[in-house]
């Protein structure tokens, strides 16, 4: 199993980039949309918190691909998708016919969660820059 770890490990991050990265660039290119929709979700200053994950998730979606201070990302990345799903995915707040998608959404990212904490844990892997950092 030690053979597969550094090629898995590679594959979970861009696994998980790909969730992030598209995300940051549609808040750019759509910002007033995202913010009326977070507004209509009751995100309090949703410009602010929307312009917040716009950098998280396109900063930390790029550093999580390329591997580069790889926990730190992981667990701004991991806070993020955790308090995000309290907003936005809020399936108990809801009618009985809209929860089954809502609940099945939130308990998406908390699985997201729980893959980004372990890269916070266990790292990146040898496929990254830290690895290359460490080295120089």
């Amino acid at each position: 199993m030690n053979a597969l770890q550094n090629p898995l490990a590679l594959i979970g991050r861009i696994l998980l980039a790909i969730l992030f990265i598209p995300a940051g660039f549609g808040k750019i290119a759509g910002f007033a949309g995202s913010v009326g929709y977070a507004t209509a979700m009751g995100l309090p200053m949703a410009q602010v918190g929307v312009a917040i994950a716009l950098v998280i998730e396109l900063f930390g979606g790029i550093a999580l691909l390329i591997g580069y201070r790889t926990r730190i990302a992981a667990i701004a990345l991991a806070v993020f998708t955790l308090v995000a799903s309290f907003y936005f995915h809020a399936y108990w707040s809801l009618p009985a016919e809209q929860q089954m998608m809502q609940q099945l959404m939130f308990f998406k990212n908390l699985a997201i969660t729980g893959g980004l904490l372990a890269f916070a844990a266990f790292g990146a892997g040898a496929f990254s820059l830290d690895a290359r950092r460490k080295d120089a």
